[in-house]
């Protein structure tokens, strides 16, 4: 993997324009809700669509992506901060090729680093995105003062709710902490655990009623997840769902939510797109 990541940043040192991957924050308002298996399952459906992909377990001390995948991860991103490594060392290749970063445990600060801890961060993670297509985090539930600048610093979020009162609401204050500190972030909302197609629907349609009303922000609805025995099922067995039947409703649903993510959404426009790198030096200088 490291051989393969040198010979790919060469190639791309010559490139006028190097094509930046996009990164992507996954959050919920409260745990629970799937919202790192809906990480995993969109990862791992957009490798099936033959885009390449990082996964960055971020809810440090409480990451389950290996876990999930059934893997057990050699090297974390606690790993590489406390041994100085590389970011081509820590990386696992899962199912499919899907490349991901274990949270790993004992770094409660994560998102207060020293900064000599930081740059290293930086310095990796700008070699990242010359090779991958989507750089997706999967956050911790909530959001902390710290996490929130990772989250605002992304190219775009996407937010995972259930149809529970207590989850909508939860999911209203994780929006309007992120638009209160990020005004133009774009924001994709997926409805999981829903009983039914119509009644997920009409629960994020009225979601979305409220956000506009009361935060003032457009939201895309990227889709409705339906209850399905076979997560469940999965994670038991730690195989993904979308590849343990990929015939099932729920993994279909995880394919269109995908699709439509790509064939339907508003990609940013370039003029608009600043590296994430970048926009997180700046929030930490303006905190």
């Amino acid at each position: 993997m490291y051989d393969q990541a040198e010979t790919l940043r060469r190639r791309l040192e010559i490139s006028k324009e190097p094509k930046q991957a996009k990164t992507i924050s996954i959050v919920s308002g409260k745990g629970g809700v799937g919202k790192s298996n809906i990480a995993l399952n969109f990862s791992l459906e957009l490798v099936k669509m033959h885009k390449k992909v990082l996964l960055f377990d971020l809810d440090v001390g409480m990451g389950n992506i290996d876990i999930l995948l059934g893997l057990s991860a050699e090297k974390t991103i606690v790993d590489m901060f406390n041994d100085s490594l590389s970011i081509h060392e820590i990386i696992e290749i899962g199912p499919r090729g899907l490349s991901y970063v274990a949270a790993g445990s004992g770094l409660t600060n994560f998102f207060t680093m020293d900064q000599k801890k930081l740059d290293h961060f930086f310095r990796q993670y700008k070699e990242l995105v010359l090779l991958y297509d989507y750089i997706i985090f999967d956050m911790g539930a909530g959001a902390t003062q710290d996490s929130i600048l990772f989250i605002t610093a992304s190219d775009e979020c996407l937010v995972v709710t259930t149809p529970e009162p207590t989850s909508i609401t939860d999911a209203y204050g994780m929006i309007k902490h992120i638009i209160n500190n990020q005004q133009n972030m774009p924001i994709y909302v997926i409805m999981n655990r829903s009983s039914t197609y119509k009644s997920g629907k009409k629960a994020i349609e009225r979601f979305k009623r409220v956000i506009t009303q009361f935060l003032h922000v457009e939201i895309e609805m990227l889709g409705i997840l339906p209850e399905d025995k076979l997560v469940s099922t999965a994670v038991i067995r730690q195989i993904p769902y979308t590849i343990l039947n990929d015939s099932a409703a729920i993994s279909k649903s995880m394919t269109e939510v995908t699709q439509n993510y790509l064939y339907n959404g508003n990609p940013l426009k370039k003029s608009e797109s600043f590296s994430f790198v970048k926009k997180l030096k700046q929030l930490m200088i303006e905190r």
